[in-house]
C-alpha cells in the first residue's frame, strides 16, 4: 500500500521530555528543569511512530537567547531586557551553526547529542523537521559554531546606512534603541546604537511590547523605507548565508524545514534556494508559514514550497464552527478558495502559536474538536498535524511566567505539560498514569491519523462536498454537520460530522453527480465498516432517496463502502 498523506507530530522539545513537576513561575531551569534531546529515547520514538505519524517537528532546536547563563562554555550571556521569558524564545536564534545548550546532557557534545537524535529518529522509520527562522534573529547575533569560512551576519555591515544591499540587517542610523516600555523592568541595561529594524517589519528605534522586540529583521536586499525597491543583482549576502545554513543541516540529516514567517522573506529567494537544497536531497521538506491568501499560489509555484500552513482559512473556520459562531456550510468555502492547491496546505487543529482546544479560550473540551479533527484530517490528501499534548486533552491554562495564562503551552518558559508528564511515566511511555478521558480521546486520535494514512480513499482519493445537495434539506441540519465523500477505485468513504452537542438522525441526499463521479452502483447493497467504530452492515444508495444515518453528538461516522 502506497502511503502519500504526511502526517506530522509536532513537539517542543524543552517541555517534552522535562519530568521536573515544581513548575515554578518565572522558574529558573535549576527550578523547573528542562527537557533533552536524549528524552526521545527508542521507546519515545517508538509510541510516536505506533501513533500514526510519518514526520516529528522538533521544534526549538537552534541555538536562541536565552537568560541562563552558559557563558563557561563559551557561549556570550545575553541580556535579559531582550529575552522573551528566562528560557527565551525559540526564534530568538542567536547562532543558527549550532543548537539549544538547555537541550544537551553534555552541553560540550551539544551538537553531537542532536545529530544522535536524528539517527534515532531515522531508525525508529520517521523523519525529521526543524524550524527554520529565516526573518528576524536574535538581537544579538554571534555565531561560535559556523565553519571558518562562513562570515557571521552583521560582521560586514556599515550600519550608518539604513539601507544597503550588502547588510545584514537594517539601521536607524543615529538612533539609539528605545523601547516605548521598560524592559524586563530594567532602564538601560540594553544599549543598541545605532538602532537595528525590528523583526516584525519595525523600522523605527521605538519598538513595543507587542512587537518582536527580541529580534532584528534581516536584509535580503528588498528597502522597504525606500518604496520596497529590491536589489537582487547581484545576490545580497544574506541569501548566500541563509543557504548555507538551510545546506549545513540538511547534509546533517534534516530531512524538512517549517520555515517561520516565510512571507516575510521575498519569494525571489525561496525561488533562488530551495532547488539548491533539494540537489543535496530532493526529498527535503519545505513547509511555509504564510498568512496571505493572495500569495499562497506565489510562494507554491514561484517560491518552490512543498506546502503552506493553512490557519487563515480552514483552521480558523473550524475554530469558529466548533465554538458554534459559524455555520458548517462555510467549510465549502475554504477549500473552494484553494481551488488546485488543496493537496498543499497542511491542516491542524494546534500549534504552539494557537491556543489549546481545550482551554477556557477555545472550546473548554477536547471532545468538542473531534468533528474538526475529522474533517481536517479526512478530507482531502494534503498533510495534518498534531500538536503534543492535543492528543490527550492539554488545557494550556497554566501561567507559566512571561506567557501568562493565554490558553498557550508556553514557549519562552522552563516548565513541564502535566498530560506528557504522565504520558511519559519515567521514560515508559504508557498509558499507566492517564485518566479513561485521556486514554479514549488518544485512542480516537489514533485510529483518526491511522485512517487518514492507510486507507487509500482517504489517503489518495478523490474528495466530493456533499453540502450543496442538503442545503434546501429539512432533515439535513447544515449549520451543524458537514457531509463529504473519499473515493478511490470500487469504494468511497462517507464522512459526517456532527458539531453540535446533541446527536442527530439525518437524511442525507446523495446527488447523482457523486454517483456518475465515483462510479457508485445505485440500487445495490453495499458492504459498509464504520472505520472508527468498527461497526459493519449495509447501505443501499439511490438518488431518488436519502440515506438515513445517526451521529453522535461532538462526533461523526466515517463509514466506507465497497462494491
Amino acid at each position: 500500500m502506497t502511503v502519500n498523506k504526511l502526517t506530522i507530530y509536532q513537539v517542543l522539545i524543552r517541555l517534552f521530555g522535562n519530568k521536573n513537576n515544581t513548575n515554578k513561575p518565572n522558574g529558573t531551569l535549576l527550578e523547573n528543569g528542562v527537557g533533552k534531546f536524549d528524552d526521545f529515547t527508542f521507546e519515545a520514538l517508538s509510541s510516536i511512530k505506533d501513533m500514526g505519524f510519518s514526520h516529528i517537528w522538533y521544534t526549538g532546536v537552534l541555538e536562541h537567547a536565552t537568560q541562563t547563563d552558559y557563558s563557561a562554555y563559551g557561549i556570550e550571556n545575553d541580556c535579559p531586557a531582550i529575552v522573551k521569558g528566562i528560557a527565551g524564545s525559540p526564534y530568538a536564534i542567536k547562532d543558527y551553526y549550532d543548537v539549544d545548550p538547555d537541550l544537551a546532557e553534555n552541553i560540550q557534545s551539544r551538537k553531537k547529542e542532536f545529530e544522535s537524535l536524528i539517527t534515532r529518529t531515522h531508525q525508529s522509520g520517521l523523519k525529521v523537521i526543524i524550524d527554520f527562522v529565516p526573518n528576524h534573529v536574535a538581537r544579538v547575533y554571534k555565531s561560535d559554531s559556523k565553519p571558518g569560512w562562513i562570515t557571521d551576519l552583521g560582521e560586514c555591515d556599515d550600519s550608518q546606512f539604513a539601507f544597503l544591499p550588502q547588510n545584514n540587517f537594517y539601521y536607524i542610523p543615529g538612533t539609539m534603541l528605545c523601547p516605548r516600555f521598560n524592559i524586563s523592568g530594567i532602564d538601560n541595561e540594553y544599549v543598541e546604537y545605532p538602532a537595528k529594524a525590528t523583526g516584525n517589519d519595525r523600522f523605527d528605534a521605538f519598538p513595543e511590547r507587542n512587537d518582536w522586540y527580541d529580534t532584528v529583521k534581516l536584509n535580503y536586499g528588498v528597502d522597504y523605507c525606500g518604496g520596497h525597491i529590491k536589489y537582487f543583482d547581484p545576490i545580497p549576502p544574506t541569501w548566500h548565508q541563509m543557504l548555507d545554513i538551510l545546506k549545513y543541516w540538511t547534509q546533517k540529516g534534516v530531512d524538512g524545514f517549517r520555515c517561520d514567517m516565510a512571507e516575510m522573506v521575498p519569494v525571489e529567494f525561496w525561488e533562488w534556494a530551495i532547488p539548491q537544497v533539494k540537489e543535496i536531497n530532493n526529498k527535503v521538506l519545505f513547509i511555509a508559514e504564510v498568512y496571505n491568501p493572495l500569495e499562497y499560489r506565489n510562494y507554491l509555484f514561484n517560491g518552490k514550497f512543498d506546502y503552506l500552513y493553512d490557519k487563515v482559512g480552514l483552521y480558523d473556520t473550524l475554530k469558529s464552527v466548533i465554538c458554534h459562531n459559524h455555520s458548517t456550510l462555510e467549510i465549502t468555502g475554504c477549500w473552494q478558495q484553494l481551488e488546485g492547491i488543496q493537496k498543499k496546505m497542511l491542516n491542524f487543529l494546534e500549534n504552539h502559536d494557537e491556543q489549546r482546544i481545550a482551554s477556557d479560550f477555545f472550546a473548554k473540551d477536547p471532545v468538542k474538536a473531534i468533528p474538526a479533527l475529522i474533517v481536517s484530517f479526512l478530507m482531502n490528501t494534503n498533510p495534518v498535524m498534531v500538536y503534543f499534548g492535543q492528543e490527550l486533552g492539554e488545557r494550556g491554562m497554566d501561567a507559566e511566567g512571561y506567557s501568562g495564562c493565554d490558553g498557550r503551552t508556553t514557549i519562552f518558559d522552563y516548565w513541564s505539560v502535566d498530560t506528557i508528564r504522565r504520558w511519559n511515566n519515567d521514560g515508559k511511555f504508557n498509558n499507566d498514569r492517564l485518566t479513561e478521558k485521556e486514554l479514549n480521546l488518544r485512542d480516537l486520535y489514533i485510529k483518526v491519523v491511522n485512517v487518514c494514512k492507510n486507507e487509500k480513499a482517504i489517503s489518495d482519493g478523490r474528495f466530493f462536498d456533499l453540502m450543496y445537495a442538503n442545503t434546501n434539506n429539512v432533515h439535513f441540519d447544515y449549520n451543524r454537520v458537514y457531509a463529504f465523500m473519499r473515493g478511490d477505485e470500487r469504494e468511497v468513504v462517507l464522512v459526517a460530522a456532527n458539531f453540535a452537542d446533541y446527536p442527530q438522525n439525518l437524511d442525507l441526499w446523495i446527488p447523482r453527480h457523486a454517483f456518475e463521479y465515483f462510479k457508485i452502483p445505485e440500487g445495490v447493497s453495499l458492504e459498509t465498516v464504520d472505520l472508527l467504530s468498527g461497526e459493519k452492515g449495509q447501505f443501499v444508495l439511490e438518488e431518488s432517496l436519502p440515506l438515513c444515518i445517526s451521529v453522535d453528538s461532538n462526533s461523526a461516522i466515517v463509514v466506507k463502502m465497497t462494491w
